[in-house]
């Protein structure tokens, strides 16, 4: 007998339908899986024997064939097990097929017959719903996760045996996502960092506000403690809550990846922050595998990568960076296919001036640089030109001669955040319905229309251009930092004044 089911994996960070057929013949007991699974799914057939006998069915002593299709495409995991143990199940004649029919099957078998979470429960779930599938069934530890989807029926299930009963299965949720009854905020006081927390460096904070109001890359150089980490990380209260769109695709990427809690009831709204270790190789931070994984850059997606003591970093890691930098995503070529993940990020950054750390410092206040010019040469160099290029903020942060006052007055990061979400604002609606959201994404035409400089501006950066040596490439991330200072400013044309700040932020094209 024959019988089709509906199973599910992962390609990227999307999810694909893959059709699970099974076939059942008198003949020598045997199960064959096609369809080029790899070694998780072969398995399957041991996991999916025991789970059968031990759930209290049985498991056919005939011929079985279970073909994976598109039999051309790389099958890989365990999220196969429920599809074909539902499968060999109808095929016998144990399982009514109205408790699977049009039905997304998703889960790993125990060999007690539980059914266990597999990652990528929700891009499968939304690519189900795309498919114009009923519903979705998937292991109870995931039912959250999949109710994030609206317009699908999720049932949960907790063991095989659950389809033993009339009733319905275990878990069985009704359609639509669950709100969250509470929404974190982003600046829950005691707990985030905030921006008060530092003294002094008004410039380096007016830097940090232009870089969150445009997504703007910042780089902060300066000698050891003087507070470039505790900027950089202060950054993610500065930016505004994902949007619906935004949260989704970051949630399904923390999906594919295993790192949705079991919890979650609603879509993360917050920023990710990602802070990689120096040592990592350029597939944990790019992306990569035999089977192509999301790097830190693609966990990155909407939010920050900081990578502190950039130097540090390998030169090859380094200069992996500079494609996605320009491209917003990371394509991964193998054999068995081409694998894309999305990586619009932030990059925010912080290095030393030298190896010692006090390179470029006053003689007779600080301490002095203990490094030859040839080791300052090789340092600097680990960061090549084209990646610094891509920087658009480029920040001195010098040690401060004298701590301020109590009386000082201190910006913090909810005043901060709310000239943030003000520029966000004037963003948001001017480039409603196209396919850029920030200003750091305007290129070509978009350029020319939404950056246009006065006559004194367009005067001032051409005079600036040819004394400093920019490149094109530096020229127009000029001209994005100044769309932005000029957003801050509430202003709809860009004056001389904020060309000249964005000018004064480039501080490695000057050197």
């Amino acid at each position: 007998m024959y019988v089709k089911m509906i199973g599910a994996s992962v390609i990227g960070v999307e999810g694909r339908l893959i059709e699970v057929e099974v076939d059942i013949r008198s003949g020598l007991p045997q199960v064959s899986v096609v369809g080029l699974a790899d070694t998780a799914v072969r398995e399957s057939v041991e996991r999916v024997r025991a789970a059968v006998q031990n759930g209290g069915l049985k498991f056919p002593m005939d011929r079985i064939t279970v073909n994976l299709a598109p039999a051309d495409m790389r099958k890989e995991g365990s999220s196969f097990d429920l599809a074909i143990a539902a499968g060999i199940l109808c095929a016998s004649g144990q399982l009514h097929s109205d408790k699977v029919e049009n039905a997304l099957l998703i889960g790993e078998l125990a060999l007690n017959g539980d059914v266990r979470a597999v990652p990528g429960v929700l891009p499968m779930t939304e690519r189900a719903r795309e498919a114009g599938l009923r519903r979705v069934v998937v292991p109870l530890a995931s039912v959250a996760e999949a109710r994030l989807i609206d317009g699908i029926e999720v049932e949960g299930i907790g063991s095989i045996r659950d389809w033993l009963d009339d009733a319905p299965p275990r878990g069985a949720l009704a359609a639509g996502r669950e709100k969250d009854p509470l929404l974190r905020d982003l600046l829950r006081k005691g707990e985030e960092p905030d921006l008060a927390d530092i003294v002094g460096h008004a410039q380096a904070k007016r830097a940090l506000i232009i870089a969150a109001a445009g997504m703007h890359n910042i780089l902060f150089i300066g000698p050891p403690g003087t507070g470039k980490t505790m900027l950089c990380r202060r950054l993610p209260g500065l930016l505004p809550p994902l949007d619906d769109a935004d949260a989704l695709s970051v949630t399904k990427i923390l999906s594919v990846c295993g790192k949705l809690g079991e919890l979650r009831t609603g879509l993360i709204r917050e920023r990710p922050f990602r802070s990689p270790h120096h040592t990592i190789s350029t597939a944990g931070l790019i992306g990569g595998g035999t089977v192509p994984k999301p790097g830190e850059v693609t966990l990155a997606h909407h939010g920050v990568l900081f990578l502190d003591e950039m130097p540090e970093f390998s030169r090859v890691c380094l200069e992996s960076l500079r494609q996605p930098l320009e491209d917003r995503e990371v394509t991964i070529g193998r054999a068995r296919g081409v694998c894309r993940f999305p990586a619009r990020f932030m990059l925010a950054a912080s290095m030393n001036p030298c190896p010692c750390g006090f390179f470029g410092g006053d003689p007779l206040t600080d301490r002095p640089c203990t490094c030859s010019e040839s080791a300052v040469l090789r340092y600097r160099s680990r960061m090549s030109g084209p990646l610094a290029d891509r920087i658009d903020l480029q920040v001195e942060l010098p040690r401060q001669s004298s701590r301020p006052s109590a009386h000082t007055s201190v910006l913090n990061s909810e005043q901060a955040r709310a000239m943030v979400l003000e520029a966000y604002e004037r963003q948001r609606f001017r480039y409603a319905g196209r396919s850029i959201s920030w200003n750091s994404e305007l290129q070509g035409a978009l350029l020319k229309q939404y950056a246009a400089l006065t006559p004194s501006g367009e005067k001032l950066l051409a005079s600036v251009y040819d004394r400093l040596g920019l490149s094109f490439r530096a020229h127009d991330r000029i001209l994005k930092m100044s769309r932005t200072i000029a957003d801050l400013a509430g202003r709809d044309a860009i004056e001389a004044e904020d060309v000249a700040e964005a000018i004064q932020y480039r501080c490695l094209d000057k050197s």
